[in-house]
């Protein structure tokens, strides 16, 4: 239960990014006075969820009025923001697929240009009519279980949820041990196509050198990539070419943990970000599940069989959106 003193006109998306903020905070020490604390949140679908409540009956019942403002696509920041007591800067970052994921990135750069000294950065969607219709219109809905990478995957499943990390500087963190370190980010914007990515994989492989360069790593470092992975044919192959293009040969263990949890949209960064993270606390690589045949562009395949007792030193998640907005962040060990 999200436990919200007054739901009033409160989003799905709104009260799922609660919960997890919630447990993200609980698990740090976020009860430490005088840090500078900052909140980035990511989503797509916030305000459209609303919307679809508040036009039944828009003309003819006045009471439903507190939905017009949780439209805002900020409504959900704002909401856990002084729930939680953060005063400090806040913001919403809507591109796509790749929201949640540019929010811990920026909230990242804050920490790393003294700006702030601690960040809850993540993201939450739920699901509605208008963002299902909206896919099916776009004809990559898989009716059945998505296959990421596979010569016949038939689009995505959609998904919803929430999921946020407390990013803090080494002042802020003090003894405490963290759980992991994030030592890379990288955005890149091919504005291939609206609701595309490049099909030779450049955007997606940009993403992947830039991150790569901002931790300082050679692709020969990185011991597993949760991919983007959507399940459509263009992203998969997108993303595809695009390890070819950095990693060659020689591509590390790879997987999309979608098929687990749909497509989340905007948060999904956020969530992948956390299977990163478990996968550096107790060396796992995870299955991606439905694959059966390789593309034959690539040939490339991905883990299919839950991977336990490994030495994962270095993650990278990708996430790739709509318009060629790409990023990808790289979490490693401490100390690795």
């Amino acid at each position: 239960m999200a436990d919200a003193s007054d739901a009033k006109g409160l989003s799905r998306a709104a009260l799922l990014g609660l919960m997890a903020a919630r447990e993200a905070v609980a698990q740090a020490d976020f009860q430490s006075a005088g840090l500078r604390t900052g909140l980035l949140s990511g989503t797509t679908a916030e305000a459209l969820r609303n919307v679809e409540i508040y036009l039944k009956d828009f003309l003819s019942n006045d009471s439903r009025n507190e939905f017009i403002e949780s439209q805002d696509w900020g409504h959900s920041t704002r909401f856990i923001a002084e729930t939680l007591g953060i005063r400090g800067y806040r913001t919403t970052i809507n591109t796509a697929c790749s929201s949640a994921a540019n929010a811990i990135m920026n909230g990242a750069r804050m920490i790393r240009h003294n700006l702030l000294d601690r960040v809850l950065a993540g993201g939450t969607d739920a699901l509605g009519k208008t963002m299902l219709n909206g896919f099916h219109a776009l004809m990559i809905v898989d009716p059945e279980a998505c296959k990421p990478f596979d010569a016949r995957r038939r689009g995505l499943n959609l998904g919803e949820g929430a999921a946020f990390l407390v990013l803090e500087s080494e002042a802020a963190l003090g003894e405490r041990e963290p759980l992991c370190e994030l030592t890379g980010y990288g955005n890149a914007n091919d504005a291939y196509h609206l609701t595309a990515l490049s099909p030779d994989g450049e955007g997606a492989a940009a993403a992947m050198q830039n991150v790569l360069q901002t931790a300082g790593l050679q692709p020969q470092d990185i011991d597993y990539i949760n991919a983007h992975g959507t399940g459509t044919e263009n992203n998969d192959l997108s993303e595809a070419l695009g390890l070819r293009k950095v990693f060659g040969e020689n591509i590390p263990l790879f997987s999309s943990t979608k098929p687990f949890t749909g497509h989340t949209l905007g948060s999904s960064g956020a969530l992948e970000a956390v299977f990163a993270v478990l996968a550096l606390q107790h060396g796992l690589a995870f299955p991606n599940l439905h694959f059966e045949n390789a593309m034959p562009e690539t040939l490339l395949e991905p883990v299919t069989v839950l991977q336990q007792g490994i030495n994962i030193r270095h993650v990278l998640s990708n996430s790739l959106g709509f318009g060629g907005n790409n990023t990808s962040l790289i979490f490693s060990k401490t100390g690795a």
